[in-house]
Order: C-alpha cells, then structure tokens, then sequence
C-alpha cells in the first residue's frame, strides 16, 4: 500500500504549490487534491491549470493520488431540488473529466444525504426517496465514469445515509458497474461500528482507503483525533486491507488540523503511518 494525504489536512490557505512541497518532505509518495468551487483546481480549471499542477507533481517525483471534493454537501444527488441534483451530478462529471487529465484511478463522491447534523438547516429528504434518486444518479453516472476510465468512490460519510457496509455493499451491486465502488473512510465508522469488519464485507468494491482516527468517548465531531490516539484498531484494519489483497493508496485526511504550527500534523501523520504501515522508522 502506498502512503498519501489529502489536501485538506495542511493549514487553511496553503496552496496546492506548497502542499506538494510540504508532502513530499513528509515523506508523503502522493497528495489526493479537492475540487473547489473557485480559487485553485476549481469548476472553471483549464487545461493549462492541469498542466501546472502535474509539472508541480513531477517535479516533485510525487504522485496525485485522488480527487475529492467538498461541493456534494452544497450540492447533493438526493436533495428535493432537481436543479441541485443536476449539479451534483455535474460536479461529478467535472472530477471525472479532471481525475482522466491527471490520471487519477478514483474520484470522491458522495452520494447524497438524508440529514447532515453539522451543517445548519440542512436539507432532510425522505430516506427512500434519497436511496432512489442516489441510485439513479450514480447508475447514469456510471458509463461516464466507465468513458472516462476512472472509476466513482462512494465515501461513507455522516449523512444518515447507507448506514452500514451490508447497505453499501447491496447499493454497489445494485448499480452494477466496475467503475462504482468504494471510497472506503476508516475513521468515519468507528462511531458506530468496526472498519475491519466493512473491510472484509466491501471486499475488492475498495477502490480507495481514507485514514483517519475517531475517539468514541469524545463524541461528535471533537473525536476525530491524530492516527493512533482514537480507537480504530488499526492491525486489525491492516489485515483485513491484505487478506483483499488491496494495494493501492491509503490516504490520510487529518481534520481538524492543529491550531499552531500546522505543517506539523502532516510530519506527525507520515510517521504514524509507517508505523501503522509496519515500515519502521524510514
């Protein structure tokens, strides 16, 4: 497995330049970038902005190593909406045609949300009705990520929303396609279940791995904490990582960051990954 870290875990502010350059001195073989409404890599990046950033990347000998993005919680495939969802579903198509310039294997996405506890006055939409129209999104999204040859990655997140890897697992399958699985979020379970265990049952539907850690008896949002200070159990997650046979990126996305000097927690991460990793001290 291969060692990454997502944009959003370096300083508020900090430009995809320097991430690059903070990233690899961390020891870091690749950084999953986000898609932004404006500023850098945004809805309106050109072709010469992709070329900047992959001669950034090369430069650096580091590789680009998922694209996420934060827009579905502003912009959702299940909301009552159907403009939003027809921008959700444009967003997606964005990343898609992004992640195949850069040559990304997977993109983030996240499937709608029934509620969002942490965003006020969010949208509450009727579970069924969300399932629905999430599947029908993601099935016609499905053969432009197949055109594309990057593959969806269906973040379990904390939208109420395919609450367990039974409900995801039936969701893929239902949708049928190669290029759907999952962007599978190791500390975002931990609150209510075991990731070795969603793991095991997602199987090779694994596209892409997120590390994060979570604290149960902290709560809420304060229990996402440093790899290795929660209670994810991460041995057991490893294994379970191997007996897939899964390969590829595991991607540490470190939120909240740290209020001072907050380069370090990309330090901090990078070495406890190598341990979590079993690659010592190198």
């Amino acid at each position: 497995m291969k060692k990454g870290v997502n944009i959003w875990s370096f300083p508020q502010g900090t430009t995809i330049a320097e991430s690059i350059r903070i990233a690899k001195d961390a020891g870091f073989e690749g950084i999953e970038l986000s898609l932004n409404e404006t500023g850098e890599l945004s809805l309106e990046a050109t072709e010469q902005e992709v070329r900047d950033i992959k001669s950034q990347l090369e430069q650096a000998d580091l590789e680009i190593c998922g694209l996420a993005t934060g827009l579905y919680w502003s912009y959702s495939m299940t909301s009552e909406s159907a403009a939003n969802r027809t921008k959700a579903m444009d967003i997606t198509r964005k990343q898609l045609e992004l992640a195949a310039s850069f040559g990304v294997d997977t993109i983030l996405v996240i499937p709608g949300a029934v509620g969002v506890d942490f965003i006020p006055d969010s949208e509450v939409v009727d579970y069924e009705r969300a399932y629905d129209r999430a599947l029908e999104c993601i099935s016609t999204l499905s053969s432009d990520a197949k055109a594309a040859g990057v593959s969806i990655g269906i973040e379990n997140v904390w939208n109420k929303f395919l609450l367990s890897p039974l409900e995801l697992r039936t969701f893929i399958d239902t949708v049928n396609s190669d290029y759907v699985g999952s962007y599978f979020d190791v500390g975002n379970v931990v609150a209510n279940g075991y990731p070795e265990q969603w793991v095991r049952i997602l199987g090779n539907r694994i596209k892409k791995v997120h590390f994060k850690d979570y604290r149960r008896q902290a709560g809420g949002l304060h229990g996402f904490v440093d790899l290795l200070a929660g209670d994810v159990n991460y041995p057991a997650v490893v294994e379970a990582l191997r007996a897939i046979d899964y390969n590829n990126y595991v991607i540490a996305e470190m939120i909240p960051g740290y209020t001072h000097h907050g380069e370090q927690i990309i330090y901090n991460t990078s070495r406890a990954m190598d341990a979590i990793l079993g690659r010592g001290n190198n």
